[in-house]
Parts: structure tokens; C-alpha cells; sequence
């Protein structure tokens, strides 16, 4: 094994972090932890994963939420110190045949998620 596969291999134990397993198509709530000069809050983002990417160490997902007739896309780090927890809000029940689901910037509404 050489020196980077051990290295990411003990930065994934050191990293492990509790949260429920999810994939693309799936409707998920991210606190994330805002500082703002002297005080912190936590802001919850729910959306739809339309993103995962990378492995180990270096993975990061994206979520796609529409507020306020404005859609937005948010790359969360997975193993991001600021994230307080991820609840799981929905399973898909279609399987995603894509990796990546981009096709769903162009949907409104209902017909955007996977049900």
C-alpha cells in the first residue's frame, strides 16, 4: 500500500461522522453552522441531492432547493466540521438512472422530484 492510501485511510476513521445514508433523488435537511462576527447559529437547507462526488476524505454532495420561486444549488463538504447533522426527509422511490441529475434544473414543482 503506498503512503496516500494509508494516509486516507486513517483520515477516513478519523473523519467518521453519523449520518444516515443517502443518494441521488433524495430529499435531505442540512444544519450547517453560520458564524456571524461573534455569534453562531445554525441554519437548516432541505433540498434535493442532485450531486455526490468524490470518495473518502475528499466526497461533497449538492442539494437543489427552490425558496421563494428562486432555485438555488448549496455544495456541502461532506466531512465539513460545519455541519451540525443531516436528517433523511425522503427516500426516492424511483431509482436515479443517472449519476448527476442536472435534467432537473429545467423542471418546476412536483415534476422535479423523483416520487
Amino acid at each position: 500500500m503506498d503512503k496516500l492510501a494509508i494516509f486516507e485511510k486513517e483520515m477516513e476513521e478519523a473523519f467518521k461522522k453519523d449520518y444516515p445514508s443517502f443518494m441521488q433523488g433524495d430529499i435531505i435537511k442540512v444544519y450547517y453552522k453560520i458564524k456571524e462576527k461573534d455569534k453562531e447559529r445554525i441554519h437548516p437547507i432541505e433540498g434535493i441531492v442532485i450531486k455526490i462526488s468524490g470518495s473518502l476524505h475528499r466526497k461533497s454532495f449538492t442539494i437543489r432547493r427552490i425558496a421563494y420561486g428562486d432555485a438555488y444549488e448549496v455544495t456541502f463538504p461532506y466531512y465539513s466540521p460545519n455541519i451540525e447533522k443531516i436528517e433523511l426527509v425522503k427516500k426516492s422511490q424511483k431509482f436515479p438512472k443517472r449519476k448527476r441529475l442536472y435534467y432537473l434544473r429545467e423542471r418546476i414543482g412536483r415534476e422535479a422530484l423523483l416520487t
